[in-house]
Formats: structure tokens, sequence, C-alpha cells
């Protein structure tokens, strides 16, 4: 009598388990953030496309995927989240150019008070939602426009051979050219 309840108690606690992971697994698929159709600058130049998104998710899973660190914060512990790393140095690159246009000066080297300002500043430019759900385009400013070349050529160099990234490559545990055609970089630059 005593295990027959401890089994209904399991049990009841199996299916709640799994209908609490099938609800919230459905959410996530559901409300995923969208990918967007084209990525474009205020002057409708257009960077990628939604097909890029998706063969830079294909070059991404030939290298290893996960295994070569992680995308949105799920995955590795061996390399970095990529998603993290592409967005610090596109602030990085951001905050150096306000400062270098503004004050002559790298970002590190201002005071305190104007980097709080460039801070801001750079707040505001990276948190404003500019994807519209009408048309599917994302649409970035010049300067975001800029900061993503100058970034996809430090990933271009990193996951291809140039020697200058070689002990960046060995700290993520990524090999020598790790897309074998640098062709491929591109979209795997728009997937991150």
């Amino acid at each position: 009598m005593r295990y027959t309840r401890l089994w209904m108690s399991l049990t009841i606690v199996f299916v709640l388990s799994f209908a609490v992971l099938g609800y919230y697994g459905k959410e996530i698929y559901h409300v995923m953030p969208p990918i967007p159709k084209r990525v474009v600058t205020n002057t409708c130049h257009v960077l990628f496309t939604e097909q890029n998104i998706k063969e830079g998710q294909n070059v991404w899973q030939s290298m290893g995927g996960q295994e070569v660190g992680s995308v949105w914060g799920h995955g590795a512990y061996v390399a970095p989240d990529w998603t993290a790393d592409w967005l610090h140095r596109e602030c990085v690159w951001i905050l150096n150019t306000w400062a270098q246009a503004q004050y002559g000066k790298t970002y590190d080297a201002l005071d305190e008070e104007t980097k709080a300002a460039l801070q801001t500043r750079l707040q505001k430019e990276m948190r404003t939602n500019t994807y519209d759900p009408n048309t599917g385009d994302l649409v970035i400013s010049p300067l975001r426009a800029q900061a993503f070349a100058a970034i996809s050529q430090h990933y271009y160099s990193l996951f291809t051979n140039d020697p200058k990234l070689a002990n960046l490559r060995d700290a993520y545990a990524i090999h020598e050219n790790a897309i074998k055609n640098p062709n491929l970089v591109p979209s795997l630059n728009a997937f991150l």
C-alpha cells in the first residue's frame, strides 16, 4: 500500500514535469527571435538576407556547431559564446569610433564622465528595436554597418588561417582553416 502511493507520486511528478517541459518548449519555438528577411542600412543598402543567415547556420554546423562555442548562450564550455563576443566587439568598435571622432582619443583614454555619456548613447543605439515585422527588414545605422564590416573581417581572419590570430584560435580551441571555403565566411558572419 505504501509503495503504491510512492509510485503514484512519482508518476504525477513525471507527468507534470513533462507537461511543463512540453509547454515551454512549444512556447520557446513560437516566440523565438525572428530571422529578418533582410538586414539593411537606413539608406536601403542590403548587408545580408535571410538566406545568408540560414547558409551561415549550415556553415556553423559543418564546422562542429556547439563544439566550437555557443550561439545565444546555448552550448559549449570550450569556446566563447559567439553572439556575446560579436556584440562586445561591435560595442567596443562603436565606442572607439565615437571617441576618436569627438575627442581624438581612444575610448579607454577618456575620463569616466565622458565614457558614461558614450555608454548611454551606445545603449540607445544597440537597444532600439529596428525590426519591422511588416516587411521583415532589420534596419541598422550606417555606423553599425561599418562595425559589421570591421567585425566580419576579424571573424574572417579567425576562421581562416591568419597567423596574427593563431594564439586566439588556440585559446578558442579552433583549428586553422576551420572554414575550408573562405567564400562561406560572410554567411557565417550573417548567422553570428
